[in-house]
């Protein structure tokens, strides 16, 4: 096993290493203190949706265990902690009263990663939209932009004096593509046109969310979350190149371009911007404010091939085979390389901010066994991605943090509690915690810093 203090020595003294996770996924107590049905607690309970029909009302119980966990984060050694706030907490009803009492566990919350020297690092929306939105059409609808608009404010004016960075949005390919075009993920659309609006709006909101975190916490850095695509060719032939090309605007571009570039990517237009809502004067020009950094949430390449299925629909791709034959327990591809590609095709491409992974990790499935969990395999991929994110230092990109994904095993949306990622084992009958044998070497890593061979930018 690599040596995490030798390891430590090919990342800058001042690089963060943080864990991440996200409020419906850990923390339970679904109706508890004024919490009023998110679109997952409605998508959880309905037959054929979730694995086993698992459900977010307990979870990690972290509701109730915060300070507990906050101890286990401050024994692992790490410096931020990257937590989401759920907006059904908050504004229950998505608009109208606010919710007192969320906003205080949210305060306890920040108050006590203060108190134990952990950095804040909070996403504003983590795919938890409160249910009541869906009466006006949810992410379909322009309002729902501005109800995030007036969320955002009452968070930053609550607890932005302690917030060390915020993300407005995580993942929107999800939120769009997975929960409007595949179905897969809540509400459980699938139509092209609910989704082509879900995009429009959804990145509309986030330049909203971006002017009133500026106006309320101006020094509070601010960001977006997005789980880029390595989108690789199956082949060399031209047909399989343009398919990664198409593939590019449908699954990055069309967030990359219109937040870095104030424009959506032009195949993607042509082909499908006559179903898309009216974009309003101003639109692009507010979705498009600077910003102070970015997070990239990276697992595993995206393989295409070009779909010649006559009249295919935009991206017109099929999906291509794996080219390693190591796969995690969700049937993922290990393949580390495509990390280090596709941040440079970003950079490439795009005027990007500094760069954090905001999450990174692995699904096995090991159990504890006399107290502990051998899950060689997560510390197997940690390593091999982590010695990318090095590289990548070396290679003069900025990228100033990691957030191992996750602290600990959680609800994992539509595979509920069969598929772990955690770093710290989760007993869901019992809520025991147990450190993995990847999170004690991870923990060895993140004791080592910050240091004093700081690289400056």
């Amino acid at each position: 096993m690599i040596d995490p203090k030798l390891f430590a020595d090919r990342f800058p003294g001042d690089f963060l290493f943080g864990v991440a996770t996200a409020s419906f996924q850990i923390e339970g107590a679904s109706k508890a203190d004024g919490r009023k049905p998110s679109i997952w607690d409605a998508f959880s309970n309905m037959p054929g949706r979730v694995f086993g029909r698992h459900n977010g009302d307990v979870a990690c119980d972290h509701y109730n265990r915060w300070e507990s966990d906050l101890d286990l984060i401050k024994a692992m050694g790490v410096t931020g902690y990257r937590f989401s706030i759920a907006w059904p907490r908050i504004v229950p009803e998505g608009t109208g009263p606010i919710n007192e009492a969320g906003l205080d566990f949210y305060d306890r919350l920040i108050d006590g990663l203060k108190a134990r020297g952990i950095k804040a690092y909070t996403t504003l929306y983590h795919w938890d939209l409160p249910l009541a939105l869906m009466g006006d059409g949810g992410w379909t609808a322009r309002s729902t932009a501005y109800a995030f608009q007036r969320y955002t404010k009452v968070i930053m004016e609550r607890l932005g004096d302690r917030l060390d960075a915020v993300a407005t949005f995580n993942e929107p390919w999800c939120s769009v593509w997975l929960s409007h075009l595949y179905g897969i993920h809540a509400p459980g659309e699938r139509n092209m046109d609910a989704a082509l609006h879900a995009l429009h709006y959804t990145n509309l909101a986030h330049g909203l969310s971006v002017q009133a975190i500026r106006e309320i916490a101006p020094n509070v850095p601010v960001g977006l979350v997005l789980n880029a695509h390595e989108t690789l060719p199956g082949s060399d032939s031209a047909a399989d190149i343009a398919a990664a090309e198409r593939a590019h605007q449908f699954h990055n571009g069309v967030f990359f371009d219109p937040v870095f570039k104030g424009e959506y990517p032009a195949d993607f237009l042509s082909a499908l911007g006559s179903r898309m809502p009216k974009i309003e004067e101003n639109d692009l020009e507010i979705i498009s404010q600077k910003l102070d950094w970015w997070g990239l949430n990276y697992y595993t390449p995206m393989r295409v091939s070009d779909d010649p299925a006559p009249g295919a629909e935009f991206p017109a791709t099929i999906g291509a085979p794996p080219v390693s034959k190591v796969q995690t327990d969700i049937g993922w591809e290990v393949y580390a390389p495509a990390l280090k590609s596709l941040v440079a095709r970003l950079y490439g491409r795009y005027e990007l901010p500094v760069c954090y992974i905001t999450e990174n990790g692995a699904c096995y499935n090991m159990e504890v066994e006399n107290g502990a969990v051998d899950d060689q395999p997560r510390l197997d991929y940690y390593v091999e991605h982590l010695s990318v994110v090095a590289d990548l230092i070396q290679d003069g990109y900025p990228m100033h943090g990691y957030f191992a994904w996750s602290l600990m095993d959680n609800f994992e949306w539509a595979e509920g509690y069969r598929m772990r990622f955690g770093l710290v084992h989760v007993d869901y009958d019992t809520q025991v915690r147990t450190v993995k044998k990847s999170g004690k070497w991870y923990s060895a890593l993140a004791a080592e810093f910050p240091k004093g061979n700081f690289k400056p930018d």
